[in-house]
């Protein structure tokens, strides 16, 4: 298995790179999160996951090893291969798809190009508790937060904010501050908006 790879970033594109490590250039599959975090410099490390079937061997990379493992646990899914737990981690920040799972948003992981209602149960009736267990998370708060999201990102709305751009923002601040009020997740958007 090949856990990492640095190296100098030759090629870039929204669904893969190429890193030169030691004279080898490695063709990495990535997902949008990923692609979105990749650094400005030449000089790259990527976690990866090497996937070996009998007509290829895929290597997928991850700028974060949280993103690595959620990937991970969506391939251990029945139903769910490489294509489609990159599509979800590129359509959703990990996360949000750990919110996801673990407050039983079934609409927000069928919402995913790709995913129809009894995968997106599928994943959630899976994984809930591993997510759970390894994000050290409960039920209860997860939702109160999802609530605490949704409404600061209507309150966002109703203000005059695009919501892709709002969403990005109040996804962060929850990362950072994972039990913040609507008052403090508005007020938080409101200096970085």
């Amino acid at each position: 298995m090949i856990a990492h790879i640095q190296g100098r970033l030759v090629e870039k594109t929204p669904t893969d790179v190429v890193i030169d490590c030691g004279g080898v250039g490695y063709h990495i599959n990535i997902s949008l999160h990923t692609f979105s975090l990749l650094p400005d410099s030449e000089s790259i490390k990527l976690y990866t996951y090497l996937q070996i079937k009998e007509d290829a061997h895929s290597l997928y990379g991850f700028v974060e090893k949280q993103e690595r493992e959620l990937f991970k646990l969506l391939l251990s899914v029945s139903g769910v291969g490489a294509s489609t737990a990159r599509t979800m981690l590129s359509s959703l920040a990990p996360s949000h798809i750990i919110q996801a799972i673990a407050s039983n948003d079934v609409a927000t992981i069928q919402g995913v190009k790709g995913i129809g209602a009894k995968t997106a149960q599928r994943v959630i009736l899976d994984l809930k508790d591993k997510v759970l267990k390894i994000y050290d998370l409960d039920d209860v708060s997860m939702v109160s937060n999802n609530t605490n999201k949704d409404e600061a990102l209507s309150a966002l709305e109703v203000l005059g904010f695009a919501r892709k751009s709002a969403e990005k923002v109040i996804e962060k601040i929850i990362r950072d501050v994972p039990n913040a009020s609507v008052e403090q997740l508005i007020k938080q958007a409101l200096k970085s908006l």
